[in-house]
């Protein structure tokens, strides 16, 4: 956990759901919608936030009770790169393979 991790946690509590772009645009926030929606990630694989549809998040019942004080991040999954963005280079959704190959003359 991080300070930017406790704002976006915080505003989220005041402010009802939100997507980074929003969280990137508010005041408090110095730090770029991508670094805010890979801090995210990192936040739903701890399970402190869940996704909402598209690309809105708003806190879990254990988000809530981290806030509260009720809740020490230790007891949490402890995300990885490798887990958390482990999507990010997956081949999308109806991809079609070519069968093309390429060669590199070197």
């Amino acid at each position: 956990m991080n300070q930017v991790d406790e704002r976006i946690m915080e505003w989220i509590r005041e402010n009802g759901f939100a997507s980074p772009g929003i969280l990137a645009r508010e005041r408090g926030f110095s730090v770029s919608s991508g670094h805010i929606r890979d801090r995210c990630k990192w936040l739903q694989y701890a399970g402190l936030v869940a996704p909402i549809g598209g690309d809105l998040y708003d806190l879990t019942t254990e988000g809530i009770l981290y806030l509260k004080g009720e809740l020490d991040a230790r007891h949490c999954p402890r995300p990885t790169p490798s887990k958390v963005f482990e999507d990010r280079y997956a081949t999308p959704p109806g991809w079609i393979e070519s069968g093309v190959t390429f060669r590199v003359r070197l």
